[in-house]
Formats: C-alpha cells, structure tokens, sequence
C-alpha cells in the first residue's frame, strides 16, 4: 500500500472544482492528490514550499560546510578587527 504523506487528500475531480478551497480547508499544509486512491501529486502552498526550499538550502549548505572542514586545508588565522575593516 502506498504511503500517503499529508493529512489531507481531494481526489483529481475535487482539485479541478476548486482548487483554491482545498488549500484553504487545508489550513497551509500540503494535500495529497489521489487517482485511483493512490498519492499521484501533492499541492502545496506558496508558504510550506518556500519553507521546505529553505531547509533544502541549509542541508546542502551543511553539506559543504563539513566538506570544507575535513577537505585537510588548513585554516587561515584572522584577527576579527581585519573582518570588520
């Protein structure tokens, strides 16, 4: 059985009625798109999207922060008032 990941779920003929009304009655919160009863694509506010893209950017900006530190370079030493010059 397919997992569905949102707490709300429309059907495709509920989505092509009132698209706007879903994300409404979804309170911000992605729903899952059904056909057939499985997940085929999920709606997701302007808001959450921008959030999740947010956390994607952190991830992969973690990412080469830990590359960057075990690449085996080796630091460069500066006084903070040279950073703030």
């Amino acid at each position: 059985m397919t997992q569905i990941l949102s707490k709300y779920s429309a059907s495709i003929s509920e989505l092509k009625k009132s698209p706007s009304s879903l994300i409404e009655d979804a309170g911000g919160e992605a729903v899952a798109i059904l056909n057939h009863n499985k997940p085929s694509a999920y709606l997701v506010p302007s808001a959450l999207y921008e959030r999740m893209m947010d956390i994607v950017d952190d991830y992969y900006l973690a990412q080469e922060v830990r590359e960057r530190l075990n690449d085996g370079d080796k630091g460069i030493e500066v006084e903070l008032d040279e950073l703030l010059s």
